[in-house]
């Protein structure tokens, strides 16, 4: 590692597993101070491993982020350890999928409540905190995802979910262009997280498959010839959150094994 990070504090939403802890592991071996935001009360084991590693540059802090008053609480507390956040990495997610014609209505609210409404409103509170901070060279890194690129007859509230997340990088980024803040995303393929445990049943239980099949064929078919991994992913948070990307802005980033092409 090369210190890329060093001086900075990148808060880091979905932290406690997957890709939102592995870009936090690779934040912190960068020289990051590191906020991670969980729903869980106490941090996951992962969490308190970088918690006993790096005691001085790792604040957990639980919450929901679908709860607008309590994302206000957390960059007050985020900030009062660590200074101002550089870096925010908006990774909180859930996923679900169902037939288009029986998906219901509690599916739809919980997956717009928290990959569209939690997204958009930490986005927007950290960018007016970085607003007034005048944090020089700040960022933010939205988590999108190859499925935001089109639609899945299965996955249509997913889908729709990680297009609003493209369309609120691009808009963000055009606001905050004058005040010098950088705002992109991260459109993962197929990643080899706990999560892939649950998508795999669902698609057994509705394309009538034997428990981990979709998760090997899905891995063959990437170009590549194999799932991401979450260490894939925090490499290209790591670079987006730097100032080589110092340029870069607007832009969703595919790191997907070569599945979506733009």
């Amino acid at each position: 590692m090369t210190g890329r990070l060093v001086q900075t504090h990148v808060l880091v939403t979905g932290a406690g597993g997957g890709i939102g802890l592995a870009i936090a592991e690779a934040c912190l071996a960068e020289g990051a101070r590191c906020t991670l935001i969980d729903r869980s009360p106490s941090p996951s084991d992962g969490v308190a491993l970088l918690q006993r590693a790096h005691p001085a540059r790792v604040l957990y802090l639980p919450a929901d982020v679908t709860d607008t008053d309590a994302i206000t609480h957390l960059i007050d507390a985020a900030q009062a350890a660590h200074g101002p956040v550089h870096t925010l990495v908006n990774n909180a997610a859930v996923f679900d999928m169902a037939p288009l014609l029986e998906s219901d209505e509690a599916s739809f609210d919980h997956l717009f409540a928290v990959n569209v409404k939690g997204m958009f409103f930490v986005m927007q509170r950290v960018l007016q905190h970085m607003v007034d901070a005048g944090t020089a060279g700040a960022s933010v890194i939205n988590m999108a995802s190859q499925a935001g690129r089109r639609g899945e007859a299965l996955v249509s509230h997913y889908c729709a979910t990680k297009a609003a997340v493209i369309s609120y990088t691009q808009s963000a980024a055009l606001a905050m262009a004058p005040h010098g803040i950088r705002v992109n995303a991260i459109a993962p393929g197929v990643v080899d997280t706990p999560m892939w445990s649950h998508v795999d049943a669902l698609f057994a239980k509705y394309e009538g498959r034997q428990p981990g099949e979709k998760k090997r064929q899905v891995g063959l078919e990437v170009p590549l010839g194999r799932m991401g991994t979450p260490e894939d992913i925090a490499g290209a948070a790591v670079f987006l959150a730097s100032d080589e990307a110092r340029y870069i802005t607007a832009q969703t980033l595919n790191v997907d094994g070569g599945n979506v092409m733009s």
